[in-house]
């Protein structure tokens, strides 16, 4: 099967919308998020209804833990927290309704699932290779996909020790030995000082994995950001990819 895996969308349309093009273009089989469908951005029922839409297996992150009270939000930056807050204000009943039906975490398949990592399916976030030796020890299946840092990265038991790196656009593996661990980097809010929108191509019967890059309209979800006054920051962040 080859299908797109797309995590952390964060309420930005312009960006997903510019994903699912480049998605549909590929002719994929399936569409998987890995959760953090809201929170930051501005248009949180439009990227909740897309993704109810589009994709066959969702998780729920913890911004969207948030939203539908789940979370106490004192475990938030001040921005995420208002921008959580604001979305509560605003997001309608099938945002919300859709938001409680997740999981965290999904390990029925071939493939693990998890929104922040195996040992903490919300809130870990998994950017150090003595991280992922534990992780990649207790996740459960030999290939587990994770989302949360907003970086496009991967780890690997492969050679005898766990290596692992910062995936840039166009970077293609194969995954068919060894145990991985996996992150497709963020749609709609990127921090590896790459603004472009990023998703993960995955082959799961030749075992490969690809990662890309879309360019997007960030004026106009900066704008949003800004139309519901929201922290300002939120708007800036999204032309440097931090």
């Amino acid at each position: 099967m080859r299908l797109a895996v797309i995590s952390d969308i964060h309420a930005n349309l312009p960006a997903l919308e510019a994903v699912l093009a480049e998605i549909d273009a590929a002719s994929l089989d399936e569409v998987w998020s890995l959760g953090d469908v809201v929170g930051y951005g501005a248009q949180p029922d439009e990227c909740a209804s897309l993704v109810a839409e589009r994709c066959t297996t969702g998780l729920v992150g913890n911004h969207d833990l948030g939203v539908v009270g789940d979370l106490d939000l004192g475990a938030f930056s001040p921005t995420a927290a208002a921008a959580v807050r604001w979305t509560r204000r605003l997001a309608v009943a099938s945002t919300l309704d859709y938001l409680r039906g997740l999981e965290p975490l999904d390990e029925d398949g071939e493939v693990a699932l998890y929104h922040a990592s195996p040992r903490d399916p919300v809130w870990e976030y998994v950017l150090a290779t003595d991280q992922a030796a534990e992780c990649l020890a207790r996740q459960a299946k030999r290939v587990a996909l994770i989302g949360h840092s907003h970086v496009p990265l991967f780890f690997t038991d492969g050679g005898g020790h766990v290596q692992g790196a910062h995936a840039e656009s166009g970077t293609s593996l194969q995954i068919g030995e060894g145990r991985w661990l996996i992150n497709p980097g963020s749609v709609g809010q990127p921090r590896d000082r790459d603004p472009r929108a990023a998703w993960l191509e995955v082959d799961t019967e030749r075992w490969e994995v690809s990662w890309r890059r879309v360019p997007y309209d960030i004026d106009r979800a900066a704008e949003a950001i800004a139309a519901a006054e929201l922290p300002e920051q939120l708007g800036r962040r999204l032309y440097e990819g931090r």
